[in-house]
């Protein structure tokens, strides 16, 4: 059997399990090969199927993420690794960073201090280290095993010198004001329904927010003031429905809030900055 057949097959399985089979075929063969997809495309007529194929479709036919699979996920400029213990980086939540290019392009600076809250695999701080190359950051988690991850991605993006990371409960005790707040926390309601994909296989400690998806948010409000540093933003993603619940948190904390929505048009970002 020649590659071409071996991916054309793994596709028609895959079709029963992914809205993307022909691309999860294809990245799943060139994992299993030990290449990128580009090269394999370019070499497929000299390569033979790869002995781990049918394993790794295996696994994506019982709906466990691709990025999970592959150990890593692109976000922003970078690659990252992620594994079970992190929330998989969604192009969702480069709306904030989107955000904050704008923000500090309109007041004429770059941030210094970066502060990422619930860092996870410590997606939005690296990609905004990555952008500001002066710039510091300190990303925070609840989870050890998160911040191995990130830590671990610190490195692998030539980020390390200039991040650092610290077991905590969002801003308690951190005594610091940052000129840019990033944080995506859990904001499913407890109740909703989600893919098995997501379900299955993503922390829930990352996904769920309470009854109403807002418990983070009460927290964070409150805590917001006392982190921002003059003239400072801090970025919020949100869940779509959640552009005035959340955002009228940190207005009863006398913060301003603006809202951004992503490609797709749904509120995703609240814009918050001191009143």
């Amino acid at each position: 059997m020649t590659l071409a057949t071996s991916i054309r097959l793994a596709a028609e399985r895959l079709s029963a399990a992914s809205n993307t089979p022909r691309l999860d075929a294809e990245l799943l063969a060139a994992h299993a090969l030990g290449m990128t997809r580009e090269d394999m495309i370019l070499r497929m007529a000299d390569l033979a199927p790869p002995a781990g194929l049918d394993a790794l479709v295996t696994r994506r036919m019982a709906h466990e993420p691709m990025a999970q699979i592959l150990g890593k996920r692109d976000f922003w400029t970078l690659t990252l690794k992620v594994t079970r213990d992190v929330l998989t980086p969604r192009p969702d939540s480069e709306t904030l960073i989107e955000a904050a290019i704008d923000h500090f392009a309109a007041v004429g600076r770059e941030p210094r201090r970066i502060l990422d809250l619930g860092t996870g695999s410590g997606a939005l701080l690296l990609a905004a280290l990555d952008l500001w190359p002066g710039a510091t950051g300190l990303g925070i988690d609840s989870s050890d095993a998160a911040l191995a991850v990130a830590r671990e991605n610190a490195m692998a993006t030539g980020i390390g010198a200039r991040a650092q990371f610290r077991l905590g409960d969002w801003g308690k005790g951190l005594g610091e004001r940052f000129d840019l707040i990033l944080c995506n926390p859990p904001y499913i309601r407890a109740d909703a329904m989600l893919p098995s994909d997501v379900a299955d296989f993503e922390p829930a400690g990352t996904l769920f927010g309470g009854a109403d998806g807002l418990d983070a948010y009460r927290t964070l409000s409150l805590q917001t003031a006392d982190l921002l540093a003059p003239g400072g933003v801090a970025l919020f993603e949100i869940g779509f429905d959640q552009g005035e619940s959340a955002a009228n948190l940190f207005r009863g904390a006398f913060l301003d809030v603006a809202l951004r929505r992503d490609l797709a048009g749904n509120a995703r970002c609240l814009i918050v900055t001191g009143p």
